[in-house]
């Protein structure tokens, strides 16, 4: 034991020599273990086990995200739409000005009719978020899904787009449209495959080059 460097009243518990060789042989022993167990496996099979596990870690991260309605104007909220905004402006040849995001205020009361703003955490970390608002009787529109650049992969924006859309659903919404870039094409094989089928544009939004609709 020794003392905390920067903290007095800690202790920090560190191996002795003889700690470390006795760690060292288990772990060796571990490995040997672990790989007489593969041997018989094939290279194919192998593979297919990394990939499991790769799975399993996917599945568990996105798990743990937690995913919540916050109010339009919570500076969480906002730091997510600036950092959605700011990719948007580097990836869209024309640039995109931030005055077009969802203002604060602009949603209404918290859990209200007018719409949602969500917000996932990993960690207690912002990783992404998503909008959902009221255009007229019965239709909403879906807006600003983003997920950050370390949360990709996980399934999270898929996630937070159902929940978008059973939050819609919930405040008597039978329709969401939505809108999104041409460069954005990962957006756009997910809102396929999520069930949205294209239709003529809705707005004049420069950016919603492709509009696409889902029944809910």
């Amino acid at each position: 034991m020794r003392a905390h460097p920067s903290d007095g009243r800690a202790r920090v518990a560190q191996l002795t020599g003889a700690g470390a060789r006795e760690r060292a042989d288990l772990d060796a022993r571990s490995r040997a273990g672990i790989s007489a167990l593969l041997d018989p496996l094939t290279a194919e099979q192998r593979e297919r086990l990394v990939a499991a596990q790769v799975e399993v870690r996917r599945l568990l991260r996105l798990a743990a995200v937690t995913v919540e309605a916050v109010d339009d104007g919570d500076s969480v909220a906002r730091q997510c739409l600036r950092a959605y905004a700011a990719e948007l402006a580097a990836r869209f040849p024309e640039g995109y000005d931030e005055a077009v995001l969802v203002r604060p205020g602009e949603l209404g009361e918290l859990g209200g009719d007018a719409g949602a703003l969500l917000v996932a955490r990993e960690e207690r970390q912002p990783v992404g978020c998503g909008v959902w608002q009221r255009l007229g009787p019965g239709a909403a529109e879906i807006r600003h899904l983003w997920v950050s650049a370390g949360a990709r992969g996980l399934g999270l924006g898929r996630r937070l787009l159902r929940e978008l859309e059973a939050g819609a659903a919930a405040h008597g919404i039978a329709v969401v449209r939505l809108g999104t870039h041409r460069v954005l094409t990962e957006a756009i094989a997910l809102y396929r495959s999520s069930g949205y089928r294209e239709i003529a544009p809705y707005d004049a939004s420069p950016y919603n080059q492709l509009a696409f609709e889902k029944p809910l």
